[in-house]
């Protein structure tokens, strides 16, 4: 069965989801072109495989980027050779311990998926499984695909490992859950609404030209702007 939709979002970007997951675990999952590398951003619940839909040139190398370890984000992460994340965390993607993953929460999930992916399958057996980062990676380090380089910010918030890859020359973003055109979640365990204030501040000053976020559409630094704007007048009184 087809599993993931795809959509082109220009020539070097693809945007995959999982439309029969429930919204709140439907991650957006971003594949980008470039001259040397392949990148890939996130990876989705990991219900069905999502190595065989990732199309790159023979012989060019995939580097996969999970942008903070809950389980919409990580579940595929398994199936790629070279992934990397978050050093904070990088003890857990060794096990993916569900109290980091939250796995656990879809489980009793009630609709968690609107078609079955396989005949007999049951959310309470959903497992992340085992995926031990390859690269470590920390604010300021630098992703180069050849012929663009993303550096990495560290913006927690809505997880204390989130992070977000920001290519300073041409102002593309990938934003992972730091912040999304949706609503969003600063309420989980480990949420830290003061240190999401801290992030929402610090985005009002990137200048970004385009925004890829783990859900929702994509904005533009306006819409960025908008975003954090309204939370930090919701929490702070802006």
């Amino acid at each position: 069965m087809e599993w993931f939709s795809k959509s082109m979002v220009d020539d070097e970007t693809t945007m995959l989801t999982e439309p029969f997951v429930h919204d709140y675990v439907r991650a957006n999952i971003w594949h980008l072109r470039g001259r040397d590398a392949d990148l890939l951003v996130d990876t989705g619940m990991g219900i069905r495989p999502l190595a065989p839909e990732i199309e790159t040139s023979r012989g060019k190398p995939l580097l996969v980027v999970a942008t903070h370890i809950h389980l919409d984000h990580v579940g595929s992460l398994h199936e790629f050779p070279w992934r990397a994340g978050p050093r904070m965390s990088a003890a857990q993607f060794e096990n993916m311990d569900e109290a980091a993953t939250y796995a656990y929460m879809f489980h009793d999930l009630e609709g968690a998926v609107s078609k079955l992916p396989e005949p007999g399958w049951k959310a309470a057996d959903y497992k992340i499984p085992s995926a031990p980062l390859t690269r470590t990676l920390d604010e300021g380090d630098v992703i180069d695909l050849g012929d663009r380089q993303f550096r990495v910010l560290h913006l927690p918030g809505h997880s204390p490992d989130s992070i977000a890859l920001f290519d300073e020359a041409d102002g593309l973003f990938f934003s992972g859950d730091a912040i999304y055109d949706d609503t969003l979640i600063d309420s989980l365990p480990d949420s830290d609404r003061a240190a999401y204030i801290g992030t929402m501040r610090r985005l009002l000053d990137l200048p970004i030209r385009i925004g890829h976020g783990g859900h929702g559409p994509s904005f533009d630094g306006e819409r960025m702007r908008a975003i954090a704007t309204a939370y930090l007048r919701l929490h702070v009184g802006l």
